[in-house]
């Protein structure tokens, strides 16, 4: 039997089928194009990541301890992320000022008034010009508190400063009250 007779022979399509053939063209289309709406805050993100719009999200701005300034932003505005036990913790970055680069040997932040150097907070990791630490935000922390950022140098000498929270992070003092008002 011939290609020609078999095709006269076999039975007519059905509609869905008919549908199907029409529409998955559609559904191809739909599938490329989707992601092009995410484009924008990926290219954001993109531009955060490298540096060019700044050291994160909200500058805070110059801070001075002792003999040393750096600056401090924070990375992503919005309130702390759950680190699962950890509990809630905030982004922050820095970075140092080019005349004390080689002097300071860690800096260190934390949401209350550290007891000691070992209870200092956070350790900033990375390059001088851009350093992160993920500060842990306490259960018992009131919308009123205080980060304190620590700077050990390579002489041993401890500079401490403090930020009030509200300017560090509105976002994070907005959380904060928020929780607290919950039952």
């Amino acid at each position: 039997m011939s290609k020609a007779a078999a095709a006269q022979t076999q039975a007519p399509t059905s509609w869905f089928a008919l549908k199907w053939k029409r529409w998955r063209f559609y559904l191809s289309a739909f599938v490329l194009i989707a992601p092009l709406a995410y484009l924008p805050t990926y290219f954001e993100d993109l531009a955060l990541e490298r540096g060019d719009v700044g050291l994160g999200q909200r500058d805070i701005g110059e801070i001075t301890a002792g003999p040393w300034s750096v600056r401090l932003a924070e990375w992503q505005i919005g309130a702390p992320e759950r680190e699962g036990l950890a509990g809630y913790a905030k982004v922050f970055t820095l970075a140092q000022c080019r005349e004390c680069i080689g002097q300071i040997k860690a800096i260190y932040m934390r949401v209350g008034e550290p007891r000691s150097l070992r209870t200092a907070g956070s350790l900033f990791a990375g390059s001088p010009y851009r350093q992160m630490a993920e500060v842990l935000i306490p259960e018992q922390a009131s919308p009123e508190a205080q980060l304190w950022l620590t700077l050990e140098g390579w002489d041993g000498a401890v500079h401490q400063v403090r930020v009030p929270l509200s300017d560090a992070s509105p976002s994070t003092v907005q959380w904060l009250k928020q929780r607290n008002r919950r039952p």
